[in-house]
């Protein structure tokens, strides 16, 4: 099991529902498409900066990442990317990533609870 977030770039939504709105667009545009879209270069540091914390799975050897999928920036498509965690470390895992974003001038979405991750 796995838990999932959304980053994307872009404007603050004003509240979760226009958020999911938003990511149901994006996620239409860049995921759900057989069109190769690279990550923006925003996407590709906000992945840099969590391979700092933690390494990809693929070069995890003592088993401490916190990512389900590798390498973490192949979930990266244009403005957004859409990746998992691995369920028992997603609490610690997804509370960084969220406030990286928010760092970084990203949003950040969780589509489990449909709603804003601040």
């Amino acid at each position: 099991m796995s838990y999932d977030l959304a980053v994307w770039e872009g404007e603050q939504p004003t509240d979760d529902r226009s958020a999911g709105r938003v990511l149901t667009n994006l996620y239409d545009r860049y995921l759900d498409t057989e069109m190769e879209h690279a990550p923006t270069e925003r996407i590709a540091a906000y992945v840099a900066a969590l391979l700092e914390r933690w390494c990809d799975i693929t070069e995890d050897v003592e088993e401490s990442s916190p990512w389900a999928a590798c390498p973490l920036i192949g979930e990266g498509r244009g403005p957004l990317i859409y990746f998992a965690m691995r369920w028992d470390m997603a609490e610690e895992a997804s509370s960084y990533a969220a406030a990286l974003a928010a760092s970084m001038g990203l949003v950040c979405f969780d589509p489990q609870q449909n709603r804003l991750r601040l």
